[in-house]
């Protein structure tokens, strides 16, 4: 052949020096790896099933092969996965082990709280540890070379599934997606996203569990684990209830430029909008939007209930706007935008509903953050049921109580750490 080496794999290398060395190999009987395929004489292995330790599916056919119990393999291999996977966590018998360093400051945070606080597990949310499957589908994407590429990054939980297809539809670009799940969801994911040819022909979208523990919605800790992964130099941090318009990818690429954000620190705005309607046509170009506002299809987001939140957006010189314009922070202002990689993480005290965006907004205004308004940009929110966090914010005395005392907190650390610059956020938050 004339070729001086050859490539082996790990285990070809492992038998060749098993098969040099017999002594090192302690053999175990067969039913320590049982071979599950149509050809394997794996049922002359055991007697029982009791008897069995490992079973290994290795045919292509995985638990559709032929097997007398293959029945009894299929149902007890479907439901270990729908195990809760936190019971895997605990330790029935501790083993002799150095103190990790995290660990026994985790520890000695948790037992700094005070348990007969009223807002304990509000507070102990933000050290709780979840577990995460990082890239739970195949992902594959390399960043466009001329460094102006945008990730879309959002979080869901399973009753938002149903927007991943529109959003794959209306965004061509990457995405970054945390799901909040439990392992039983997680697998009915998978079924749901194999069975979707559109989500199976995207590549680029990135879809990260993370497994749920306790009893909030830890919104911005999902907020987080989808910035970390992004791989592009800027981020677009939408929604999931939000469809971009089309063509907002390269429309963003573009401003990215315009603006010169990667010499800068702004953060480039999508105007939001919102329907009231399922079915919605919708708006190709900015002229279809606004006449769609004018006829009372659409609306300025939370126009309704939460005036604050988009107001300083000022949608009424983005009418008639052509160019970017900047607008400045005011309290409670929680705008959707597009910044670079590096930007501040999201609070994680802030868990279910009520101020998780504004305290991020708040956070980049305090690092001099420039707020750029884009004129021909923008998103329309789809009408879907309360969740389930909205709906305690608005029957629990005590989870607003909760809410304000977080907020002060976050408020007090903002001025240790911004100084006099933070002293406008308190006196903007007493007079709203």
């Amino acid at each position: 052949m004339g070729m001086l080496s050859t490539s082996l794999a790990d285990q070809d290398i492992f038998n060749a020096v098993i098969k040099q060395n017999p002594f090192l190999v302690y053999q175990l009987p067969c039913f320590w790896n049982v071979q599950l395929s149509d050809h394997t004489r794996s049922e002359q292995c055991y007697r029982d099933v009791s008897d069995l330790k490992v079973i290994h599916w290795n045919s292509p056919k995985k638990l559709r092969v032929k097997n007398k119990h293959v029945e009894f393999f299929r149902n007890l291999y479907l439901t270990f996965l729908e195990y809760d996977g936190n019971l895997l966590r605990r330790e029935l018998f501790g083993c002799p082990s150095e103190a990790d360093v995290n660990s026994e400051n985790l520890q000695k945070q948790l037992s700094e709280l005070d348990e007969d606080d009223l807002c304990y597990e509000f507070r102990r949310e933000r050290f709780t540890v979840h577990r995460t499957h990082l890239y739970f589908l195949h992902y594959e994407y390399e960043p466009a070379s001329d460094n102006t590429d945008v990730t879309l990054v959002a979080q869901l939980s399973m009753d938002r599934l149903q927007m991943l297809e529109a959003i794959c539809k209306h965004w061509e670009g990457p995405v970054s997606l945390a799901l909040y799940l439990s392992d039983a969801e997680a697998q009915q994911f998978l079924r749901y996203a194999q069975g979707s040819e559109v989500l199976m022909s995207r590549h680029n979208v990135a879809y990260h569990v993370v497994y749920k523990e306790g009893q909030f919605y830890p919104v911005n800790l999902l907020r987080n684990v989808a910035m970390k992964h992004v791989g592009t130099p800027y981020m677009f941090l939408s929604d999931i209830d939000f469809l971009p318009m089309y063509g907002l990818y390269e429309y963003l690429r573009k401003s990215v430029i315009q603006l010169d954000l990667a010499n800068t620190k702004k953060a480039m705005i999508v105007p939001a909008f919102e329907t009231l309607r399922y079915r919605l046509s919708f708006p190709k170009s900015k002229a279809e939007l606004l006449s769609m506002l004018d006829m009372g299809t659409l609306f300025t987001f939370r126009y309704h209930v939460w005036t604050k939140g988009h107001a300083p957006t000022n949608f009424a010189k983005w009418r008639t706007a052509t160019t970017p314009y900047r607008v400045e922070w005011e309290a409670d202002f929680e705008p959707y935008v597009v910044v670079r990689r590096d930007c501040p993480e999201y609070d994680r005290r802030f868990v279910g509903f009520g101020w998780n965006k504004v305290a991020h907004i708040m956070e980049l205004d305090a690092q001099e953050y420039e707020f750029i308004v884009l004129p021909n940009a923008y998103m329309i929110h789809m009408p879907h049921a309360p969740s389930f966090d909205i709906t305690k914010f608005r029957s629990n005395k005590q989870y607003r109580i909760c809410l304000k005392t977080l907020k002060e907190e976050f408020q007090q650390d903002m001025s240790r750490r911004y100084g006099f610059a933070a002293l406008k956020y308190l006196t903007a938050e007493n007079n709203s």
